[in-house]
């Protein structure tokens, strides 16, 4: 099932492409939005696996839009300018259909998602822009992921190393999706374990095998609203 977000600044636009997406198999429009700021302040609360975006809007383009989510989305472009689509296919889209948009044109973007959409999502591996450019993270060589203390919409990955690396603009929700949930669990507001990190737990805390100041060993303090997930992934 796709289910899809549109963002097109203009009204009519919106209409006709709900229109067409009604008429397509196993396609639900799960919402529209004619801003782009007010798209992104919610898209990351929204269930949805595919968004349609407009290329030309004011105040920001798709493009710059797309450059947010396409880590955690499938993207279809429309737009009425062919030559935006050399920018768009640099993204990894699924599709870039021209306006005005015929249902058999649709269908056939749609039909790619599908495909994307059905295959496993790969978890073996991170791909984000970072601190060092856009950078390709194993995960198997993530220690543990904090919020970053310079900018809360950035985070620090610790590797099993001690390197770190600055994930730019993610939040935590779209990043656990990208990381294997055997593996991973998030303990607080602001912080993610590994697993193969933990030392020792309790219904309060955990002690890691990260080392910290002198012979110790880092501590995280267990949230309550996620005590509940922790325990039934330590099967307790």
């Amino acid at each position: 099932m796709i289910k899809c977000v549109i963002l097109d600044d203009e009204l009519l636009a919106i209409s006709y492409l709900k229109l067409l997406c009604e008429q397509i198999d196993s396609v639900e429009v799960v919402k529209a939005f004619n801003d782009p700021k007010v798209f992104l302040n919610e898209i990351d609360d929204i269930d949805c696996n595919l968004c349609i975006l407009d290329i030309e809007m004011p105040g920001m383009t798709g493009l710059q839009v797309a450059e947010l989510i396409s880590g955690s989305k499938k993207i279809i472009f429309t737009t009425a300018y062919k030559e935006y689509a050399a920018e768009a296919f640099d993204l990894n889209v699924v599709d870039y259909v021209r306006k005005p948009i015929k249902k058999e044109r649709l269908i056939q973007a749609f039909e790619k998602a599908k495909e994307l959409v059905d295959i496993p999502h790969k978890k073996d591996l991170i791909e984000w822009n970072t601190n060092i450019g856009r950078t390709v993270i194993f995960t198997e060589q993530i220690a543990y992921i904090k919020t970053s203390e310079i900018d809360s919409r950035d985070k620090d990955i610790i590797l099993n190393d001690g390197t770190t690396i600055v994930l730019k603009n993610l939040s935590f929700k779209n990043l656990l999706e990208m990381l294997p949930q055997k593996d991973f669990a998030q303990v607080n507001k602001k912080e993610i374990i590994a697993l193969s990190s933990i030392k020792i737990f309790s219904t309060n805390e955990i002690i890691t095998t990260i080392q910290a100041e002198g012979d110790h060993f880092l501590k995280l303090q267990i949230g309550e609203a996620y005590k509940h997930s922790l325990m039934e992934l330590f099967g307790k």
